[in-house]
């Protein structure tokens, strides 16, 4: 485990009290957890990748050749994957297909949020895939060929929290499946949470309800995203009761608006006066449950450009261009 204190003396105590009672060992600073190494540069950045996982899933695919082609993406931005019930199977013989997923999953919700997307969409047909699938594994393992030494690079800032949502309507949209593929009809939110702008949580998952308007899918993204956010923020205050000295805990939440999407702003903001007009009544009461905290200023929340949305790279997969910005902006490369 990690401990964390507001003195050396006080963890001193407490690395005491759990030696009296169980076998440890103390390892100092953190250098390498849960396979995952830090590295503090001279810049006081802090960087976290996983080359040894890495060095395995390539392994897996067969990508651990010097000669292995190398992508600039981690999918195909051009069309996301469906269920291709007409292909064949894949072949297990050539790699297990769940069991690639498995470390992926890993890499990615360690390290790596640039292959959120395409990793969710590959583990989304882990029961029965076809040859389209490992076919985009193997296109996700060779953009993890050029990036193999990467991970995130973290340059702690004073700012406190802020979160950045996004919600592609129907992005997986596909109309000749649609009549019995229901999940082609579904949103996709994708989210990033940052603490003194450094990325702490991030998601890229479709939504569990069929939103009508895009003005509903960010609105529902937008409720996943706070959810996640205020433990983190009683946490932070919890330990600064402690003496710990962090930073302050306001969060400011960003929510990505296109065409008529200032609804959602509109809907979440809009405490004192609700603005619930025929197309957004039928939201259930759920979603409305981060609405005191924006009453009580606990959080903000804030319109930005597409530009300036981090989380666009959560929602969908982007062309290099995008996707390339993006990734420095979050995560420092």
């Amino acid at each position: 485990c990690i401990i964390m204190g507001p003195t050396d003396k006080e963890l001193d105590i407490i690395v005491a009290k759990l030696k009296s009672s169980f076998d440890i060992t103390e390892e100092g600073d953190v250098c390498d957890y849960l396979g995952i190494k830090f590295t503090k540069g001279e810049d006081k950045t802090i960087s976290l990748t996983q080359p040894h996982l890495i060095a395995s899933i390539l392994k897996d695919l067969g990508l651990d050749k010097p000669n292995s082609k190398k992508e600039d993406t981690p999918a195909l931005s051009s069309k996301p994957l469906e269920k291709h019930l007409d292909r064949r199977s894949h072949d297990q013989n050539h790699f297990d297909y769940r069991s690639v997923i498995g470390k992926l999953n890993y890499l990615e919700k360690c390290s790596r949020p640039d292959i959120s997307c395409a990793v969710h969409q590959g583990a989304r047909f882990v029961s029965n895939p076809r040859v389209e699938h490992g076919k985009a594994l193997k296109w996700l393992g060779r953009y993890l060929v050029g990036s193999k030494d990467k991970g995130m690079i973290y340059s702690p800032g004073n700012q406190s929290f802020d979160v950045y949502v996004d919600a592609s309507f129907t992005g997986d949209w596909d109309s000749e499946n649609a009549e019995w593929d229901a999940d082609t009809a579904r949103s996709r939110t994708g989210y990033v949470i940052l603490y003194a702008n450094c990325p702490v949580i991030w998601a890229s998952k479709l939504q569990s309800e069929i939103a009508l308007s895009t003005t509903e899918s960010e609105y529902l993204a937008i409720s996943a995203a706070t959810r996640e956010v205020l433990p983190l923020m009683e946490l932070i205050q919890e330990m600064q009761r402690h003496g710990c000295g962090l930073t302050a805990t306001t969060p400011q939440l960003h929510c990505r608006v296109f065409e008529d999407n200032s609804g959602a702003v509109e809907l979440a903001s809009s405490v004192k006066n609700p603005k619930m007009r025929p197309r957004t009544r039928h939201i259930n009461t759920k979603y409305h449950h981060f609405r005191s905290k924006v009453q009580d200023g606990t959080i903000s929340i804030h319109q930005v450009s597409t530009e300036d949305m981090l989380a666009d790279i959560l929602t969908k997969v982007c062309n290099k261009q995008i996707h390339t910005k993006l990734r420095e902006q979050l995560m420092g490369w």
